[in-house]
């Protein structure tokens, strides 16, 4: 079933590698962008050693054991101790640890540590799928050291990261790390439209926006994200072209919504690729850079109206707004602050 994953040649040619010659560290670091699979790639390799119809190297992906490894069932509650236990799926030996809001708890760990100590139940190996690693502090990451430095003959651990400097050296020294790119933008479309029922020009557009995320690519409304950007458009066209600063506090009042909270940033990245776009046309750049590449024709006419200097001053005041979000500014403040200067 690795072929049928998406991206990433290199990785599925390491584990088949590894898992054909029966030589599977009990500790894997799976690290890179978020939404690129990782974990979707350390499931299959759990299920290539629980699958009862395997080939050599991969699941079946139809047993009735691959199709338990992949079922879990997560907790939603905001209570912090219905998080301190390892989640198995249906089948026995495929669990997983998940942080409760901004942590991985030390009792998940500890949990993790004793289970990892029990001899498996159906398959000849248990494995264990540490999500978002990153998210151990310290005692939390002490406490899974002991394991990673004494592992059961039996028991895998894979680590899932998109910050794997953030973890404790000690621990990233006890791993062999898979390091993950990207998704090449033709992949993500072929995805879209195969599996996904995209229209080739939705895939186009969702797969450019992706930034070599395929979960990324599959969360995007295609029609929400064009609603939005038309009406960007205009700020930008506003700030360049016609000076129509109403239009842009209108803007601003719309994406600064208190109901909309989620929506900001996203509409401030779609802000930013567009100014982007602008610039990348005004200093001659290749058109396969730009994201919004089907309304090039109407970002080529803005790009003649303006210098790549105010541009980049412009992209420059998107980062530090975006950087000040994390001490909880008014965003609408924030917001008509850096119309008012694209304005200027």
């Amino acid at each position: 079933m690795f072929s049928k994953l998406v991206g990433n040649r290199n990785i599925k040619k390491t584990l088949r590698h590894l898992v054909e010659n029966g030589r599977v560290p009990n500790s894997l670091l799976f690290a890179g962008p978020d939404g690129v699979g990782k974990r979707q790639f350390a499931l299959e390799l759990a299920r290539s050693f629980v699958c009862t119809s395997k080939d050599e190297v991969e699941a079946c992906g139809v047993c009735a054991a691959c199709r338990r490894a992949e079922v879990f069932v997560f907790p939603t509650s905001e209570k912090g101790e219905d998080y301190d236990r390892v989640f198995f799926s249906e089948h026995p030996d495929v669990g997983s640890v998940i942080p409760f809001r901004r942590n991985v708890r030390i009792n998940a760990i500890r949990d993790l540590e004793k289970e990892a100590n029990f001899r498996p139940y159906e398959a000849d190996a248990r494995f264990f799928i540490v999500d978002d690693a990153e998210k151990m502090a310290d005692p939390a990451a002490n406490a899974l050291l002991k394991t990673l430095e004494e592992p059961a003959a039996t028991s895998y651990i894979f680590l899932i990261t998109s910050r794997a400097d953030s973890l404790l050296p000690t621990i990233r020294s006890r791993c062999q790390i898979l390091r993950f790119a990207p998704i090449e933008v033709h992949e993500i479309e072929k995805y879209l439209v195969g599996e996904r029922a995209f229209t080739p020009a939705e895939a186009a557009l969702a797969a450019r926006l992706a930034r070599g995320s395929i979960g990324r690519a599959i969360s995007i409304d295609v029609d929400e994200f064009k609603a939005v950007r038309t009406q960007l458009i205009e700020v930008v066209r506003s700030a360049i072209a016609t000076g129509d600063i109403a239009t842009m506090l209108k803007a601003s009042d719309s994406m600064a919504d208190p109901k909309k909270k989620e929506a900001f940033e996203p509409a401030l990245e779609i802000l930013e690729s567009l100014i982007h776009d602008v610039w990348t046309i005004a200093i001659g750049g290749a058109p396969s850079r730009m994201v919004n590449q089907d309304v090039g024709p109407e970002l080529a006419d803005l790009a003649e109206q303006c210098q790549p200097s105010d541009l980049a001053r412009w992209l420059t005041d998107i980062q530090t707004l975006r950087e000040n979000l994390a001490v909880n500014i008014n965003r609408r403040v924030a917001t008509d602050g850096l119309f008012a200067s694209m304005a200027a």
